[in-house]
């Protein structure tokens, strides 16, 4: 029986108005990788910030190596041997890999003067730890996230951690990086480190972890050997209900085609790309990390340069191709990152969803109120969005609900031609099956719909035809009765296939 790192036990949680914990209970044991999972909102990071230190619980025992454990702060946290990396890396861009490894610890010299040397060598053993091969003293903001990652993990080892929690680490990975952080986790597990490995993506609990532990509305649901359950197993404990295929899709016959792309150019994110889109119809975009798949849309709505190429809307060549333009004429683009790119999160969800359409609310500097409320109630309620009322700020909503808002910001510009980029990224299963079941409704009305998504899966089992690019090129066009994984793949590595 291998030696128990952590048991947390009964952990209650309140803030006003909300018990975001009750109950809540985690185990975990030296030479484990614990997969932890459930809903946006169901507790997890409320129950890791607990064992972090960010907070203190109401109620309920932690023991850390059997003995029971008082944790305040953050302090309190790290010097038991817990290390916490959050999905938003805490790292100081402009200082060096080893000025961040020892901040608020660093090395001096003999005069009482911090020494950058002593730092740089005392880092070396760490980053060969993790197998990042960089030097020291190179600044952290010239670090792929990967990178990033890694040296968030070598600081975990100064710190002698001995349990680990990883939180969403692969959401801004490349396929090669996450390759490389999945070979990291499975030496640190040999070494006895015992890691919590937050994700929301089934195929990492079967591929990486040891065991998976489930958590609904604040809740302890169950722990299972991951060899030993199934993924309908854990959706039925996550959402408390069977979502059976969660993929929703009823198939409707095409319209005439609404978006023609002509040999579009833009430096080597695309290169001669040409593809149409029909009205109800869904056409997946599939491709590795930097297949040029988002760059390729965004030359197209006008917010990234385009070198040549033209762009035919309803069958009219468009003549200005700018992100006004097209969305005066019809097409909305549903960016990838809600944080950075789709919302503002310290404003409300009205805010939000009326920001692209303040012309219809806004006469002569005088607001429509009614009008205002009137798009972002029926917005609300067509999309299922969950909150207390449309006032509140979008940084207080769960994944999915934030989501929701994007989608419903660029639905209220009435578009015919919606692009639609990794709309489930980072949102759990329940919130992406009521996403799927929103597309789907969009495309039985008329809609035309790109779906970008890195998800194979998703693609396959939500488009009428599929697009794959490899290095800005297309390199493959499908049918949907004619996809496999073998040749989809194919295609999205450049390798000439002869179906």
């Amino acid at each position: 029986m291998k030696k128990e790192l952590l048991r947390m036990e009964h952990i209650v949680k309140t803030f006003p108005g909300v018990k975001a914990l009750n109950g809540a209970a985690i185990t975990l044991h030296a030479g484990e990788v614990m997969g932890f999972m459930g809903e946006n909102g169901a507790g997890k990071s409320t129950l890791m910030n607990v064992l972090g230190g960010v907070f203190p619980a109401d109620s309920g025992e932690i023991y850390i190596e059997g003995k029971k454990a008082e944790i305040h702060s953050i302090h309190d946290s790290q010097s038991l041997g817990v290390a916490f990396i959050h999905q938003e890396l805490a790292l100081e861009p402009y200082l060096t890999i080893a000025e961040n490894i020892f901040l608020g610890r660093e090395i001096r010299n003999s005069m009482g003067m911090i020494s950058k040397d002593k730092m740089a060598e005392a880092a070396r053993p760490f980053l060969e730890r993790v197998g990042l091969s960089v030097d020291p003293n190179e600044f952290v903001g010239r670090l792929s996230l990967g990178q990033q990652q890694m040296v968030e993990i070598a600081k975990s080892f100064s710190l002698n951690a001995k349990i680990l929690i990883l939180d969403e680490p692969t959401s801004s990975l490349s396929e090669k990086e996450v390759n490389i952080l999945f070979q990291t986790v499975k030496e640190l597990k040999s070494q006895g480190m015992g890691i919590i490995f937050i994700t929301h993506k089934m195929a990492e609990v079967f591929q990486l972890c040891d065991a998976v532990t489930i958590m609904r509305d604040g809740e302890f649901m169950g722990s299972l050997q991951s060899d030993e359950c199934t993924e309908s197993q854990l959706i039925s404990l996550m959402v408390g209900r069977d979502l059976g295929n969660y993929y929703v899709r009823t198939f409707n016959e095409a319209g005439d085609v609404v978006l023609e792309a002509r040999n579009i150019h833009a430096g080597k994110r695309a290169v001669d790309c040409s593809f149409s889109v029909r009205s109800g119809e869904i056409l997946g975009f599939y491709g590795l990390v930097g297949s040029g798949r988002s760059e390729l849309m965004k030359a197209i709505m006008g917010l990234d340069p385009m070198d040549s190429g033209e762009v035919y809307l309803n069958g009219e060549a468009v003549k200005k191709i700018n992100p006004m333009y097209m969305q005066d004429h019809g097409v909305a683009l549903v960016p990838e990152s809600r944080k950075t790119e789709g919302l503002l999160l310290n404003n409300s969800i009205a805010f939000n969803i009326t920001l692209p359409v303040l012309s219809r609310i806004i006469n002569r500097l005088k607001v429509n109120y009614a009008a205002e409320q009137e798009i972002v109630e029926n917005a609300m309620k067509a999309l299922h969005i969950k909150a207390a009322s449309s006032r509140v700020h979008c940084s207080t909503l769960s994944g999915g609900n934030q989501q929701k808002v994007l989608l419903a910001k660029w639905l209220a510009t009435d578009p015919k031609v919606l692009i639609l980029d990794e709309p489930t990224r980072g949102i759990d299963v329940g919130a992406k099956a009521e996403i799927y079941t929103i597309i789907n409704e969009l495309a039985k009305k008329g809609l035309a719909v790109v779906l970008i998504s890195s998800e194979m899966p998703e693609v396959m089992n939500m488009s009428d035809r599929m697009i794959v690019m490899n290095e800005g090129h297309i390199t493959g066009e499908i049918d949907h009765e004619d996809y496999t994984q073998e040749l989809i793949l194919k295609y999205a590595m450049g390798v000439e296939s002869n179906e």
